[in-house]
């Protein structure tokens, strides 16, 4: 018998978080195309380390590196390769606040909203500038939660901005629902705000509070002294205090312009002090 002839191939591969996508050439093969094209191979992602998966497209190269023969993976393979992602992108638009520093617009927070998202990220719209590889904030409005994300993608609009792919440290499936872990209580609470401005002088603010949760509140008459990210103090009174994190500030010249909204960075210690709504599956007795 003699023996098989060593080929080389170049492969299309994806990664499953749909954020890389490229070739990959392998040399002295002795598999044949249609083998190749059935087999789960493994290939690095500059994003997201090393992945495996079905190649997209193999292609059989000559000597001279020019293609001889394509084949494209078989459809039930390629069925398995999107049972593999971590989700589809999804064009939904979630209400969400971008904030950070970059290394061209400084520090910077914005209001924008979702144009696709995943469990592993958002494509999002900015007017800031922001450059590949740079680590931010990314706030759902919804539910006030925050999560850090870097910048995996750039494509510049003509009519001005970006559009930018942001994504998580690893998949977060649950961090694009629209209600919160916790339920809010519409209450107006008087409160004294401690912080710093952003010049870095210290103020001291009354406030009240519009809403309140086990994780957080919403606030009135604050916004822009503030910014998000910015730790912050929030005493009631003889209630006690807690110190939390802003999470958003209200955009000028919207109904929420004097608002932020807060996440506690001391779970259990709150000073609200006041009832808070148990969750709609819990059978609790109404009280008369």
């Amino acid at each position: 018998m003699l023996p098989a002839t060593s080929k080389s191939y170049s492969l299309r591969v994806r990664c499953p978080y749909g954020d890389y996508d490229d070739w990959i050439t392998l040399h002295g093969r002795t598999e044949s195309l249609e083998f190749l094209s059935s087999t789960v191979c493994s290939f690095e992602c500059p994003i997201h380390g090393v992945q495996s998966g079905f190649p997209l497209d193999v292609v059989e190269r000559n000597v001279s590196g020019s293609p001889v023969q394509k084949t494209s993976a078989p459809s039930p393979k390629d069925a398995t390769k999107k049972a593999s992602r971590s989700g589809e992108r999804k064009p939904y638009h979630v209400p969400v606040v971008v904030y950070g520093w970059s290394k061209a617009a400084g520090s910077f927070h914005e209001n924008s909203t979702t144009l696709k998202f995943n469990a592993s990220g958002a494509l999002v719209k900015l007017v800031s500038r922001v450059d590949l590889g740079e680590k931010l904030f990314l706030v759902n409005k919804f539910t006030s939660e925050e999560q850090e994300v870097r910048v995996v993608f750039i494509d510049p609009l003509s009519t001005g901005g970006c559009e930018v792919g942001l994504a998580f440290a690893g998949p977060i499936p649950n961090f694009w629902r629209k209600t919160r872990r916790t339920q809010r209580s519409p209450e107006s609470l008087r409160v004294i705000i401690r912080g710093q401005d952003r010049q870095g002088n210290p103020f001291a603010q009354s406030s009240h509070t519009l809403d309140i949760s086990e994780d957080g509140a919403r606030l009135d008459n604050v916004a822009y002294l503030t910014s998000p990210g910015q730790i912050i103090e929030v005493k009631r009174r003889w209630h006690g205090k807690a110190r939390f994190r802003v999470a958003w500030i209200g955009q000028l010249g919207s109904s929420e312009s004097n608002q932020i909204g807060i996440c506690t960075l001391e779970s259990g210690k709150l000073p609200w002090k006041s009832k808070l709504p148990t969750p709609k599956s819990s059978k609790s007795s109404k009280k008369s």
